[in-house]
This record gives structure tokens, C-alpha cells and sequence, in this order.
């Protein structure tokens, strides 16, 4: 039985602050917010803390009784900027993948890319310290995702966007998250949801300033106006079919030291 004010687990990045923006201001909509990285978001849900959730796509295959919902998601149709695999060589000699751990996604499309775009099979490992990335060798690479990739892309010679990557390698456009619900979630809540998600996207500035990204030394607004595509469409449910049926599965070592 739906609780009357659902809890609902969503991403701590900003790319979803319109999102938040919505859930706390729509005026008619109420619920109790869990904010986390996406593996913890995905944590929150399957143990019952969370009514809904906006989860990592590679998390939904494997969810029981759950139906995704909503006409939003958190996609790309172009270069999404802040999901990307970073290195001093071309992506061809590349040896060992270091993985940001926040991030259950981006680490499997990294696995597609690498498989049937890039043709490399390298070494993976977890990116267990973000100072690594001050001790590359040569051969590394380093998967970033999320408001740090900000921070750090100007420092490589060399930058792989992964919404570009897999457009070039599929012709289609990508979603990172999407909406989700328990199966049996009153019909009233999920639209509720949607309504309160429409007007967080139409009020992005306010979001923006809201959440002191304003501040920032890069544009957060033309980021969320032009590298994430919000519309969860028949195109990105076709990528996320595609992802899915891919079956690839990476699974990173520990830390070499």
C-alpha cells in the first residue's frame, strides 16, 4: 500500500536539479526526497526507502515489480559532457580503465564502447581516489562522470563523450536515468510526479539559482538546455532496448595500487 506521501530517490547531481526544483515547488505535490549518488539511489529503492526513483538505466533491467514511468528521463541526443572517459592517448591505446564509482551506467557503456566502437579489451579497475588522476601512466584512462568531470577535463589530452560515442556507434540517442515505480503505485502519484517534473523543467533558471550553480565557473544553464535531452522518447527507449539486450557486463578489478 502507497504510503500518502511517497518518498521518492533521486541523484544529487545538476543535472537533475530542475527535477528537485519541481518535486519541492509544484504546488499540489508532496513527497519526502532522498538525494545520493546514482548507486545509492538504486540502494534506496530496492530496499523500500524509496516509493520512486530515478535510477541509473543499467539498474532496471534487474529491478522486480517495478514499471518505468513518466515522459522524462535523464538523456542525451548529442555530446552530454559530463560523462566521459579521459586519457593522454587515443582511446586505441588505452590499457587500463579507471572507474568512477558513482555511476552503474556509465560504467556498462563504457563496456559497449569499448567491445563495438573502440575494439580495446582493457583492464578494469575502480576509481577508488579522485587523486589518481593526478598519477596517470601511460595506458590509462579515467571514466568521470557527473559535475567533477568539470574539474578535470581540461587536464587530458584527450576526451571521449559517451552519449557521442555511442551515437556515433548506433545512431541513436541515450538515456542515463529514468523514472521508476512499484508496480501498483496509484495512477494519481505517478502523474502528480510528471506534473511536478514539467514544472521543474520549465523553471531551470530558477532551479539553477535555487541550487547556486549560478555561481559556477561554467554555464550550468546552456549545459541543461543543450548537452541533457529530458524527453524520454521512443528513440531512447529503442537505445536503452539496445543497451540492455547487449548483455555486457563490466566488472572492475581492485585498485592496483
Amino acid at each position: 500500500m502507497m504510503v500518502s506521501v511517497p518518498s521518492i530517490a533521486a541523484v544529487s547531481y545538476l543535472n537533475t536539479i530542475p527535477f528537485i526544483y519541481g518535486i519541492r515547488h509544484e504546488g499540489n505535490f508532496r513527497a519526502d526526497l532522498l538525494l545520493s549518488p546514482p548507486s545509492e539511489c538504486t540502494k534506496n529503492y530496492v530496499e523500500g526507502r524509496a516509493d520512486l526513483a530515478l535510477l541509473p538505466a543499467a539498474a532496471v533491467p534487474s529491478l522486480k515489480s517495478t514499471d518505468v514511468i513518466t515522459e522524462y528521463c535523464i538523456g542525451a541526443v548529442g555530446p552530454v559532457r559530463t560523462v566521459v572517459l579521459l586519457s593522454d592517448g587515443p582511446v586505441s591505446e588505452v590499457r587500463r580503465v579507471f572507474l568512477d564509482p558513482h555511476s552503474q551506467t556509465s560504467v556498462q557503456l563504457v563496456g559497449y564502447l569499448a567491445a563495438h566502437r573502440w575494439k580495446i579489451a582493457p583492464e578494469w579497475y575502480s576509481l577508488d581516489d579522485y587523486e589518481q588522476l593526478r598519477h596517470a601512466q601511460e595506458g590509462d584512462a579515467f571514466l568521470l562522470i557527473g559535475d567533477k568531470v568539470f574539474d578535470h577535463e581540461e587536464k587530458f589530452r584527450y576526451k571521449y563523450d559517451l552519449a557521442a560515442e555511442w551515437q556515433a556507434a548506433t545512431k541513436l540517442p541515450f538515456a542515463f536515468a529514468v523514472w521508476v515505480a512499484r508496480k501498483g503505485t496509484p495512477y494519481e502519484v505517478i502523474e502528480s510526479l510528471q506534473h511536478a517534473l514539467t514544472f521543474g523543467l520549465e523553471h531551470t533558471y530558477e532551479a539553477i539559482l535555487e541550487a547556486g550553480f549560478d555561481k559556477k565557473p561554467y554555464d550550468a544553464y546552456e549545459y541543461l538546455t543543450r548537452n541533457i535531452d529530458y524527453i524520454f522518447d521512443n528513440q531512447k527507449r529503442r537505445a536503452l532496448q539496445k543497451f540492455w539486450d547487449s548483455g555486457l557486463k563490466v566488472s572492475p578489478r581492485v585498485n592496483p595500487g
